[in-house]
């Protein structure tokens, strides 16, 4: 469960709320139809834009747990009443809310949630797995060795041992993005292979990400060739991975790189 509605549920089973939501957009706004925010009487959670418009919301869903006939469906024109150069329209409606309705606002609010492959629990790879712990991801954790992963990481992350390591890939969830950086370049070569003849057959794999430089990639696509993958297969692979123009190699920029890049490739 995504860290927001875990939390909005937590604070849910002890007091009542009003379930913020965005109904209907025009124009240039803050957010997103479907984006919400949980009011309690004396905090928040998540935002539908911040600015204005939620301090305008706020005190409205604040005004509603007191008093029930207040309008549940509330226009702003975000230019002429509240003074956001956005200068869009946006609709909210106001719902109230207890610990009964957890489950119904389980299935509503839950996002959908991009399945994301990761071969490797190393530094970079614990990085990456902190920060998609905050994005819409079902992510796989897949290692060889025989070790503990991690503790303290985000909800929602499967935690997976396979030796061999690229039998694994046989069993991803349908439109994985992979990302591998294992241990060995011996293993990454094989788990590149084993994402490659999986797309051969299935084409279900949108991305193929590996950790390394282009010297790195060079040296396998030589050894990819020889095993009769073709100029078309082998473009399917992105290395180095992560967005353009950042250099640094610390796990954790690296880590911010590699969630913008594939953020991009999914939309």
């Amino acid at each position: 469960m995504p860290r927001l509605i875990a939390q909005f549920f937590s604070q849910l089973a002890h007091s009542n709320a009003i379930l913020v939501r965005v109904q209907a957009t025009q124009g240039s706004v803050p957010r997103e139809a479907g984006a919400w925010m949980a009011v309690f009487a004396d905090s928040t959670v998540a935002t539908v834009g911040g600015g204005r418009l939620e301090l305008d919301a706020t005190a409205h869903a604040r005004a509603l747990l007191h008093k029930p006939s207040l309008e549940r469906l509330v226009h702003y024109p975000l230019g002429p009443s509240l003074g956001q150069c956005c200068g869009g329209h946006v609709t909210l409606a106001f719902t109230p809310v207890s610990a009964h309705d957890q489950a119904r606002l389980a299935l509503e609010l839950h996002p959908v949630q991009m399945p994301v492959a990761l071969f490797g629990s190393g530094h970079v790879g614990t990085a990456i797995v902190q920060v998609l712990g905050l994005l819409p991801v079902a992510l796989t954790w897949i290692d060889s060795r025989d070790q503990p992963f991690p503790p303290d990481l985000p909800m929602g992350v499967y935690f997976e041992h396979s030796n061999p390591v690229q039998d694994a890939v046989a069993h991803l969830a349908p439109q994985s993005r992979v990302l591998v950086m294992s241990f060995s370049h011996a293993e990454d070569l094989d788990i590149v292979q084993a994402c490659l003849l999986r797309q051969r057959t299935r084409g279900d794999l949108p991305f193929i990400g590996l950790i390394g430089s282009k010297t790195k990639w060079a040296k396998f696509r030589h050894r990819l060739e020889a095993r009769g993958f073709s100029a078309a297969e082998l473009a399917h692979v992105t290395c180095p991975i992560g967005v353009a123009g950042i250099y640094d190699k610390r796990p954790e920029v690296i880590a911010v790189a590699v969630a913008a890049q594939l953020l991009l490739v999914s939309a």
